[in-house]
This record gives structure tokens, C-alpha cells and sequence, in this order.
């Protein structure tokens, strides 16, 4: 099960998950501060209203006198116009002495319960006729002849301002804060970036090192970051060692291999010749024919596994090709002079190429080897090397076998894959394979086809010149 996929895809990115972390704690505190805002701002606004309502009753009861005994009282202007300051509500007053109004609305309510003192305050909410009216009453004692008389004098706005100042408020608010959040949201994204270029620079200094370079990595990085360094330079310290346990082990198997087999294939052969029974020689035949078979699949097979280990640290060496196909071509001699075919060499040098001289020595030797074994008794193999532009030298191998039969031509070069023409000839399939591998590895390629008057093979090898 592949996890990441699992995941929803604005989580799969250690970027995305820390931009949408930090954008929720904006976010949070976006909201924390509108609700901050709002709520100071409408008590505020509240308070204020409250302040000139005080004011204004406060100027009403100072107004208040006494003549011969009858409580007077000239309402100043200045005591109504401080209320517009809050807004165009409508504004309602009362002033009563001992429960009798003296002007104002009658039907405006004084608070309940008695009256302690002279001065006080009492600032209340209530409804009146259909309205929300903030209420503030002041107590003023005054002498009427020689008795004291309480008067409350008691002052009232509607809220609709008060409202409308704190909704005002409200909404700045939500847009500032709206504002904070997508600026938030942007820097928190680069921050993210910020703190995540330690990660990429990791990452780009491990893909730009080559399939063989396993050194351990020496970079300055996080904290956070050590644990992951320390694990992968342990990998590729056990990786190295398992590489290089494996390549001993081809080796070592490539010699322990093909000795034993050649020493039964000689021990047969000379059986061969001693024994006089036909069965018998039948049965040594087979005894070599299987030897050789397995000789060459051996062979092969660690021919492949050395071309899959190098190609991944390929070396870059000048190799001239000219001097290579004369140095393969001598060592496949003695075996074509087995069935007097001879192998022509047409190869002027120097043609040089830059790559693994032991991989492209294999190349050529299977192809080789390949025309070797499918061509018939006393005929000749061409080897050719031409430029074929200012960019690419190629190496013909033409012989006059069977050739490459026309509906496996394309797959010849998988693995394992061999022509329907064979017949009972030895082979495992591997030779083209490993030859096609190693041009790719070199950045050339490999063409085979049919020479146009019908006889035998032909395979060129194309490598980019040095």
C-alpha cells in the first residue's frame, strides 16, 4: 500500500503542512483578535454614551433652584447638545421629585428601590415604548423652604448609535483581520520555504552524486536534519560493502565456475578418443555438448552481472577502438581456426572513445563470439571500423552465417530471447543483451540487420567519439 497516496494530497507535502499549520494559528489568532477588537470597541462606545448621559443629567440636576418653597428648573441647551456627539438617537428625560414628575416623560421609569444620597448614580438598560434606551439617573437633594426634597433627574438614549459605532468597529476589525490572516498565510508560506531550503539542499546534494560515489556525506545541516544524515551514510556504508561483497562474488564464481568445467570437458574429450562403443561416444558428446552449454551460460551470466555493477560506475578511459576489436579478434582466433574461419580486420586507428575498456572489450567479444559460433566452416568475418560523422564511430561484425531470422529480429536484444534459426547450437541468449547494455551505459547503441544479398549477419556497434 502506497501510504503518501493515502494521504490527502494537501498533506502529502511537509511545505504544505506547515503553511496550513501556521495559516490555522492565524487564522485563530485572526478571530482572537475581531472578537478582542469588537468587544472593547462596543464597550467602549457604550462607556462613552454612558459618560455624556452622566454629563447631561449631571448638567440637568445642577440646573435645579428653589423659590419660596417650589423646586424650579430652566433646562440648558448644553445639557441635550452634548448627546448628539453620540449619534442622532432619540433622546428621553424625566425629573421627579418624591414620585411626582416635574417635566419630561411621565411614563419614563425611575429605578427601583429607595434613595440612599445625595449625587448618586445609577446607570441601567431598559425597554421603553418598543426600544432599547440606555438610562442614567442622578440624585440631587434640594432645599424647598426648610425642607430637603430628592429630586431624580433621569436621562435616556436610544442605542441605535451606540450599535452602529460598535457594527462599524466590527466590521473594520474583520477586515484588518482578514487582511492579517492572508498576510500571515503568505509569510507563513515563506517561512516554510525558508525552513525547508536545508532539506532541499540535502536532497540535491545526494541526487547529484553518481550511482557509485557512496562517500559519506560531510555538509553542515539542522539538527533535526543530523538523524537523517547519520542513517544515510550508514546505508551507503553497508551499501558499499554488500556492493563490494558482490563483485568479489562474481569473481570468485566466474573462476570457480568455469575451471571445473573445463577440466570435465577435457577429461571427456579424452575419453571420447579411448573408448570404441558407439553408445558410449554418443553419450560423451552429450556430456561435452552440455559442458559447453553450461560453460557459456556461465559465462555469460557473469559476463551480465559485471555489465549491471559497472555500468553504474562506469569508468571514463580513452580506449581506442581499432586496437580493441585487433586484441578481441586475436582471442577468438584459435577458435575460429577450429572451423577455418577467418576473421578480416579492417580497422584503421586511432578511433577513440572514452569509457570502460573491460565492458566494451565484453561487447565486442559476444558479438564476436556470436558470429564465431553461427557461422558455417571455412568462411570469413568482417570487422570493420568507419567514422560515421564528426560524433560517432561504428564497428561492423558482418559473417556469412544463417543471420537473424525476420520475426525475432526485434527482441533479439532482450535477455534471453534467442532467433527461431538457432537450431541445436549452444547458446543462452545473453550475448546481444549484454552488448546492447553496455552501449547504452556509453550512450551508443546497437543495430542489427540482414546484409541486403541475403548471407549471414550483420551487427554494428555505434559509440560516440571522445
Amino acid at each position: 500500500m502506497n501510504t503518501a497516496k493515502s494521504l490527502p494530497f494537501w498533506w502529502r507535502s511537509i511545505g504544505q503542512r506547515l503553511t496550513i499549520l501556521l495559516a490555522g494559528v492565524a487564522a485563530v489568532l485572526a478571530v482572537l483578535s475581531w472578537w478582542t477588537v469588537t468587544t472593547f470597541a462596543r464597550e467602549a462606545a457604550e462607556q462613552t454614551q454612558d459618560n455624556v448621559l452622566v454629563a447631561s443629567a449631571t448638567t440637568i440636576a445642577e440646573a435645579l433652584r428653589s423659590e419660596q418653597g417650589t423646586i424650579l428648573l430652566e433646562l440648558p441647551y448644553s445639557a441635550f447638545a452634548m448627546l448628539d456627539a453620540i449619534g442622532q438617537d432619540r433622546v428621553f428625560y424625566r425629573v421627579s421629585a418624591e414620585g411626582v414628575t416635574l417635566t419630561g416623560y411621565d411614563d419614563l421609569a425611575e429605578p427601583a428601590g429607595p434613595v440612599r444620597r445625595s449625587g448618586a448614580v445609577t446607570v441601567r438598560t431598559i425597554n421603553y415604548r418598543g426600544d432599547p434606551v440606555r438610562a442614567v439617573t442622578v440624585q440631587r437633594t434640594v432645599l424647598a423652604g426648610q425642607q430637603p426634597v430628592p429630586v431624580l433627574v433621569t436621562v435616556a438614549q436610544t442605542r441605535t448609535g451606540v450599535d452602529a459605532i460598535g457594527s462599524e468597529l466590527s466590521q473594520t476589525a474583520a477586515g484588518l483581520s482578514v487582511a492579517l490572516f492572508v498576510l500571515a498565510v503568505g509569510l507563513g508560506a515563506v517561512a516554510a520555504s525558508n525552513a525547508l531550503k536545508p532539506l532541499n539542499s540535502f536532497a540535491q546534494a545526494v541526487s547529484r552524486r553518481g550511482p557509485a560515489d557512496l562517500r559519506p556525506l560531510r555538509r553542515q545541516v539542522p539538527a533535526e536534519l543530523s538523524p537523517l544524515l547519520i542513517a544515510l551514510n550508514r546505508l551507503m556504508e553497508r551499501l558499499g560493502h554488500s556492493i563490494r561483497r558482490s563483485e568479489e562474488f562474481i569473481a570468485e564464481a566466474a573462476h570457480r565456475v568455469r575451471t571445473p568445467l573445463a577440466t570435465v570437458r577435457v577429461q571427456a574429450e579424452l575419453a571420447l578418443h579411448t573408448v570404441e562403443k558407439d553408445e558410449e561416444k554418443q553419450m560423451l558428446r552429450r556430456i561435452i555438448r552440455a559442458v559447453d552449454e553450461s560453460s557459456r551460460s556461465a559465462s555469460q551470466l557473469l559476463d551480465h552481472a559485471t555489465v549491471s555493477f559497472r555500468a553504474d560506475a562506469l569508468a571514463q578511459d580513452h580506449v581506442d577502438l581499432a586496437e580493441l576489436a585487433a586484441r578481441v579478434s586475436d582471442g577468438l582466433a584459435p577458435t575460429a581456426d577450429m572451423k577455418d574461419i577467418a576473421i578480416n580486420l579492417n580497422c584503421k586507428g586511432p578511433a577513440d572513445v572514452r569509457g570502460d575498456a573491460i565492458l566494451l572489450e565484453s561487447a565486442l567479444r559476444n558479438v564476436l563470439d556470436n558470429s564465431v559460433k553461427y557461422s558455417p566452416a571455412e568462411t570469413d568475418i568482417n570487422v570493420t571500423l568507419d567514422r560515421m560523422d564528426d560524433k560517432f564511430w561504428r564497428l561492423t561484425i558482418r559473417d556469412h552465417g544463417r543471420g537473424f531470422s525476420a520475426p525475432s529480429l526485434p527482441d533479439l536484444t532482450a535477455r534471453f530471447q534467442r532467433g527461431t534459426n538457432v537450431d541445436q547450437i549452444v547458446g543462452s541468449g545473453l550475448g546481444l543483451t549484454i552488448a546492447k547494455e553496455v552501449l547504452d551505459a556509453h550512450g551508443g547503441r546497437i543495430t542489427l540487420t540482414n546484409p541486403d544479398d541475403g548471407a549471414g549477419a550483420c551487427v554494428s556497434l555505434i559509440l560516440p567519439a571522445a
